[in-house]
């Protein structure tokens, strides 16, 4: 029973180092120091909570409004969930991005982004790109990375702030329990995307 429990301790450990070591070298929080990338990937989240505003989401299109400014991008893709015509994601990141002076006919939305796995593996297969600059915060983008690694994609990933609150505690504390699902996703699973469908053409 101890050894079975001292090998769970050490899945969870290993998942968890993992995308940290994946990622050395390609995460970056100065626009400085970003390698030119064509089409950047916003990770979606809601804009509130509990009526409140959400600091992930304002952080995410503060990050991304950075490096569109920078010159460093093309493209933006805005991934997330579309489960009502009252809870849309990737509509609500593409508003929040055109009133910062994005172009809306740069920013691509996803609408089948249900988890990052997903976001990940559809920018290549549907939307034909094999190098991205993911935009999220710096746990969500070193798991991000690690997905990209090994779904054939080269990614870099530039961090947007964290959120120091009570929630973002618990989202921390959630993350170790999705980075063994990443590490079991890609090694033993073989997950892939809930929903593909037809291929799109990202603007030129």
């Amino acid at each position: 029973m101890l050894l079975l429990a001292l090998a769970g301790v050490g899945v969870v450990a290993y998942a968890n180092f993992t995308p940290v070591w994946r990622s050395r070298g390609r995460l970056f929080s100065d626009v400085k120091d970003l390698p030119e990338t064509k089409v950047a990937l916003v990770f979606g989240t809601t804009d509130r909570v509990n009526g409140r505003e959400n600091l992930y989401f304002r952080y995410r299109i503060d990050a991304a409004v950075r490096v569109w400014k920078s010159g460093k991008i093309k493209t933006i893709i805005v991934s997330g969930d579309n489960r009502t015509q009252y809870y849309n994601e990737p509509e609500k990141m593409k508003q929040a991005l055109t009133e910062r002076g994005i172009p809306a006919g740069r920013i691509v939305c996803d609408f089948a982004g249900l988890s990052t796995l997903d976001s990940v593996v559809r920018a290549k297969e549907i939307f034909g790109t094999d190098s991205i600059l993911v935009i999220s915060q710096r746990f969500q983008n070193e798991r991000a990375v690690y997905l990209a690694q090994a779904h054939g994609i080269e990614a870099y990933g530039f961090n947007a702030r964290d959120v120091e609150t009570r929630g973002g505690a618990r989202t921390k504390i959630r993350e170790v329990g999705a980075r063994v699902k990443m590490w079991l996703d890609v090694n033993f699973l073989k997950t892939r995307p809930t929903h593909m469908g037809e291929k799109e053409e990202l603007p030129n």
